[in-house]
C-alpha cells in the first residue's frame, strides 16, 4: 500500500487535475488564483460525462483510468475535482498512488462544520454523490451536524447550456432546494463543481443569510496546504508555468465551454482517447459499490 502522505514528485512537476468534464475547471481556477506559479495538467473525461447519473462502480473505474494517465505524466499531486468521482473512489486513489491526493468532499465538510451556527447543513449535488452518502460519512465525526441533502440533476445541464437565470432554472432550484429551505439550514455546500456558476439563483432561493461553501475554493486551500507542508511548492522565482488541457471528447467544444469556467488560460486543448474502460464495461465484480471517504472530519 502506498503512503498517501508522501509526495515523490519534484516541485517543478505539474499538478494533475481530473474531472468528468468541465466543472472541475472551477477548481482549477481557484488553484491558479491561489497558486499562480504552479503548472497544471487538466484532464476532462468529457466523452463519458456526466458521471452523476452513472453507477458508482462505473464512475470508479472511469476515474481510476483517468488518474492513471495523470500519474504516468509525472504529476506531483492528484486533484480529484469531481464530487461524483471523489465519492466513488477516494480510498482507492489514496491506496493506489504514491503522490498526495486531494479531493473535494472533506475540504468542504470541514469548512461547513466550522461555518454553521445552528448545526443544520444543506448539501446540493448530483444524484450519484447524494446516493453514495459520502458527505454523510464525512460528517460522521461531527454528530452535532444535521445534513439535509438534495440532488439537483438539471443544474449541470443548465450551466453547460449557459443558463444562469430565468424562470425554468428558478423553478427547478426552488423545487430541488425546498427540503433545505424547509429545514432551516444556515450553511449550504455546493457539492458539484458546476454549481459555483449558479450562486446567484442558489442564494436567491435559500436567502442571503445562508453561507455558501464552495468545494472548489476549499479544495484549492487544501492543495496550497499540502504543497507547502510537503515541500512540493514551486519556487517563486521559477519561469512562468505552462498549463495543459486535455479532453476525451471534442477539443473545440471543450475549449469553448471551458473558457466559461476558467477564462482565457485555456488555449489549445489536446485530445486523449477515453481508454480501455468503456461505457457498460464494468461488471459488479470489478469494483464494489461501497464508497467511503477515508478521512475523518476534523473541526
Amino acid at each position: 500500500m502506498s503512503d498517501p502522505s508522501r509526495g515523490d514528485g519534484l516541485p517543478d512537476a505539474p499538478i494533475g487535475i481530473f474531472d468528468s468534464g468541465f466543472g472541475g475547471l472551477t477548481v482549477a481556477r481557484a488553484i491558479l488564483d491561489q497558486l499562480p506559479n504552479e503548472p497544471i495538467i487538466y484532464l476532462g473525461d468529457s466523452a463519458r460525462q456526466p458521471y452523476g447519473p452513472r453507477p458508482i462502480a462505473e464512475v470508479r473505474a472511469f476515474a481510476l483510468d483517468m488518474l492513471d494517465r495523470l500519474v504516468d505524466e509525472g504529476v506531483k499531486m492528484l486533484v480529484i475535482a469531481c464530487n461524483s468521482a471523489s465519492a466513488a473512489m477516494l480510498r482507492d486513489a489514496r491506496e493506489r498512488y504514491d503522490v498526495p491526493v486531494v479531493e473535494v468532499i472533506n475540504p468542504a465538510t470541514r469548512r461547513a462544520a466550522r461555518a454553521t451556527s445552528n448545526g443544520k447543513v444543506g448539501l446540493i449535488a448530483t444524484q450519484a454523490t447524494v446516493t453514495s452518502r459520502a458527505y454523510d460519512d464525512a460528517f460522521a465525526a461531527a454528530p452535532h451536524i444535521e445534513l439535509v441533502s438534495a440532488a439537483c440533476p438539471r443544474f449541470v445541464e443548465f450551466v453547460e447550456a449557459g443558463v444562469t437565470m430565468g424562470g425554468e432554472l428558478l423553478a427547478a432550484a426552488r423545487e430541488y432546494m425546498a427540503p433545505i429551505v424547509d429545514a432551516g439550514c444556515d450553511t449550504l455546500i455546493l457539492g458539484c463543481t458546476h454549481y459555483p456558476l449558479l450562486t446567484g439563483v442558489i442564494s436567491y432561493v435559500v436567502g442571503d443569510g445562508v453561507t455558501l461553501v464552495s468545494s472548489a475554493d476549499e479544495t484549492a486551500k487544501d492543495v496550497y496546504r499540502v504543497l507547502h507542508d510537503r515541500g512540493l511548492a514551486r519556487p517563486g522565482a521559477s519561469p512562468r508555468p505552462r498549463h495543459r488541457f486535455r479532453a476525451t471528447g471534442d477539443p473545440a467544444v471543450f475549449a469553448e465551454l471551458g473558457r466559461r469556467f476558467l477564462g482565457p488560460e485555456i488555449g489549445s486543448v489536446e485530445t486523449t482517447p477515453s481508454g480501455a474502460v468503456s461505457d457498460g464495461a464494468v461488471s459488479s465484480g470489478d469494483v464494489s459499490d461501497e464508497a467511503v471517504p477515508d478521512e475523518a472530519l476534523t473541526t
